[in-house]
């Protein structure tokens, strides 16, 4: 990707929230202006590498780098609905207190709990996969690397999901439960507390602003206990 601006230019990703109010912004102060979207991370990475800067989007004007959404509406004297976008842990809490309540009232046990947050959590990611891969893959060391395993992780999850609430092919399940949550847990620590991150954790999908960090970590130690407590016989 050519970086070279000379005019009014917005480099963000088709999918991010930011880049399409950084968007729309321009469009309400009637900026022409040439949008670049990045075709994949690398290209996103590429582009930071090469202009210095850590987040995106980018906007230029007059080939001047004003910043991201935040700066573009400072440079307008715009309001930024900031509220309607700050970072909660509520869908994660309100989540994982149905699945409890689910438990409960199906006298499954913990091994239930675990089924039903399970089989929630996959099913709020493919309501929108393609949105949850993308913000997926800005954390998860594997995913980064591979956009199959993004795609599949919601399958993955859905399926150890219902194995946990069957007894179905349960020792496969626990297995996979306990590889996808230690690379899960491995990544988060690296993001957030290794190389200081403040990501969106795409655990609820990839549509809410979710905070990357201990409770993140936490869901993936759940996953990979419940796999251990299984293979052991414990579960």
């Amino acid at each position: 990707m050519n970086t070279s601006v000379q005019h009014n230019d917005l480099y963000r990703r088709p999918d991010c929230p930011w880049g399409k109010k950084a968007a729309a912004l321009l469009r309400q102060q009637h900026v022409d202006y040439v949008d670049h979207p990045f075709d994949s991370r690398e290209q996103e990475n590429r582009f930071k590498a090469d202009t210095g800067v850590e987040t995106t989007p980018q906007v230029y004007l007059r080939g001047q780098r004003i910043g991201g959404y935040d700066e573009l509406a400072e440079h307008f004297d715009v309001e930024t609905d900031d509220d309607a976008d700050t970072q909660s842990y509520t869908p994660v809490i309100a989540l994982f207190a149905t699945a409890l309540l689910m438990a409960v009232a199906t006298a499954t046990g913990v091994r239930g709990f675990m089924g039903f947050a399970l089989c929630l959590l996959a099913t709020l990611k493919l309501m929108d996969i393609e949105s949850f891969s993308e913000g997926f893959r800005q954390y998860d060391l594997l995913g980064a690397r591979l956009r199959a395993y993004a795609l599949a992780y919601p399958f993955a999850e859905l399926g150890v999901g219902l194995a946990f609430l069957s007894g179905s092919l349960l020792t496969a399940a626990a297995w996979l439960a306990i590889v996808v949550g230690a690379i899960g847990g491995s990544s988060i620590v690296k993001a957030v507390y290794i190389d200081k991150q403040d990501l969106d954790c795409a655990c609820v999908g990839g549509n809410y602003n979710v905070p990357l960090g201990l409770v993140s970590f936490l869901e993936n130690a759940l996953m990979a206990g419940m796999g251990a407590a299984i293979v052991l016989g414990l579960g």
